[in-house]
C-alpha cells in the first residue's frame, strides 16, 4: 500500500549530479507552504518507495498501473506525459505502450524521485526506454504547449497537488481534441466498512512498516490525504468543469483504489 501515498528512500546513485532532469517552467508561480511541505516529503521518501510500493500493496500496484495506463488509450508513435511520474513506473509502461517511435515525458516536483526515475532508466535495455525525457515541473503550471499529447497519465499524484481544479485545467489544455487522461489513486469510498479497513491498514500495517526507515511521520500523512480527497462523483464533476467532454470513475481492487478516465 505504498502505492497509497506514491514515496521512495535516501539512496545515492553512480552520477547523480549528471542525470538527464530538466527544469521547465511556463511562468513562475510561487509555491504555497502546503506545497514545499508536500515537495519536502516526497523527496525524502524517494529512495524507497519503489521497493516499500512491492511490500506493502504485495505488488498488486503493478496491476493498477497497467490498467492505468490500458485506460490511457496511448498507442505506438503517440507523445504522452506522466505527470507527478515519482520513480517511473508509469513512463517507462507508456513507453512500452508507444515504442520507440513515440515520446514520453515524465513531470515531478520532486528532484530526489526524478533522480531516482532517471537511474532507473540506464538500467533498462529496451530501446522504448530511451523516449522517455524527465522534467522537474509544476502540475499546476505545465511548461507544454496547447493540445501537445496524445495522452497523460498520473498514479498517486492529484491527491497530492494543492490546486486540483487548476491541475485538472491544465491536463485538459494540453491534450488533444478526443484524447484521454487517465488517473490512478486511492479511492475514497462512501462505504464505511471499506473506509474503515483503509485507516485500519494504514495504522496497523503501513506506518508500522514505514517506522522500520524512520519514515512514520511521513506515511501518517497518507491517511489525511484520503479523507482529504475527492469521491468518484466529485472527480468526475472536478473532470466535467475543467473541459473534459466526459469522465468516468472505476473502483478497483475491492474499491481500496480507483481510476479517473476523462476524456477531452
Amino acid at each position: 500500500m505504498a502505492a497509497l501515498l506514491g514515496i521512495v528512500f535516501p539512496v545515492t546513485f553512480p552520477g547523480h549530479g549528471q542525470l538527464p532532469v530538466k527544469t521547465r517552467r511556463r511562468s513562475v508561480v510561487k509555491s504555497s507552504s502546503s506545497s514545499d511541505e508536500r515537495q519536502t516529503l516526497f523527496n525524502r521518501i524517494a529512495p524507497v518507495y519503489d521497493n516499500l510500493n512491492d511490500l506493502l500493496s504485495l505488488g498488486q500496484h503493478r496491476i493498477w498501473k497497467n490498467m492505468a495506463v490500458s485506460w490511457s488509450g496511448a498507442r505506438t508513435g503517440d507523445k504522452v506525459l506522466d505527470l507527478c511520474c515519482g520513480s517511473g513506473d508509469l513512463a517507462f509502461l507508456l513507453s512500452e505502450k508507444v515504442g520507440s517511435s513515440g515520446k514520453v515525458m515524465g513531470l515531478d516536483f520532486s528532484s530526489e524521485q526524478l533522480a531516482v526515475a532517471a537511474s532507473r532508466q540506464k538500467l533498462r535495455g529496451r530501446s522504448c526506454y530511451r523516449c522517455i525525457e524527465w522534467i522537474e515541473g509544476d502540475a499546476t503550471d505545465l511548461p507544454f504547449d496547447d493540445c501537445e499529447f496524445d495522452a497523460i497519465t498520473m498514479g498517486y499524484g492529484l491527491r497530492n497537488v494543492v490546486d486540483r481544479d487548476r491541475a485538472m485545467r491544465e491536463m485538459c489544455r494540453v491534450l488533444k481534441p478526443g484524447s484521454r487522461v487517465s488517473i490512478l489513486d486511492f479511492n475514497k469510498s462512501n462505504q464505511s466498512v471499506t473506509a474503515f479497513m483503509q485507516d485500519w491498514m494504514i495504522d496497523n500495517v503501513v506506518v508500522p512498516v514505514a517506522t522500520l526507515y524512520d519514515l512514520a511521520k511521513e506515511y501518517e500523512y497518507l491517511k489525511y490525504s484520503i479523507n482529504g480527497y475527492l469521491t468518484g462523483e466529485e472527480l468526475e464533476t472536478l473532470a466535467s468543469e475543467a473541459g473534459f467532454s466526459r469522465a468516468s470513475h472505476y473502483e478497483i481492487s475491492g474499491g481500496f483504489m480507483g481510476n479517473l478516465v476523462a476524456v477531452r
